[in-house]
């Protein structure tokens, strides 16, 4: 049975995105985007340019080339942030950058992790 479903389902999707793009045909703004498109890429072809030539000539400090991104991606790894936690209970600090500290382990096992994160400050 939930295949006919899907497949009705399916079909009344169908018919919205039909009734969608029907009434985006019809809209002059679209009409206008697409001649302009049409235009643009028949003068980029007239000139032998491409949209990275295109783009280049009218924001010449776009920093939108794959080799700058692939930089920016490959850095090390930024460093943790040390938290200080504050026990209420005993007055005992622990500062620390990550959860693997044996006491706060001990602090969340008794009291609970969300309890024990409200004793956080971030240091930096």
């Amino acid at each position: 049975m939930s295949l006919i479903n899907e497949y009705r389902a399916t079909e009344e999707a169908i018919k919205e995105l039909q009734d969608r793009l029907k009434n985006l045909s019809q809209d002059d703004k679209l009409k206008k985007e697409l001649e302009f498109e049409g235009k643009l890429r028949a003068l980029m072809g007239e000139y032998q340019k491409s949209l990275r030539d295109i783009i280049a000539m009218l924001d010449p400090d776009a920093k939108g080339s794959k080799a700058t991104r692939a930089t920016k991606t490959t850095g090390t790894k930024r460093a943790r942030k040390v938290k200080q936690y504050k026990n209420p209970n005993t007055g005992e600090v622990i500062e620390t950058k990550g959860g693997n500290h044996k006491t706060l382990k001990e602090w969340k096992a008794k009291w609970g992790g969300d309890v024990v994160e409200g004793w956080a400050t971030l240091l930096g």
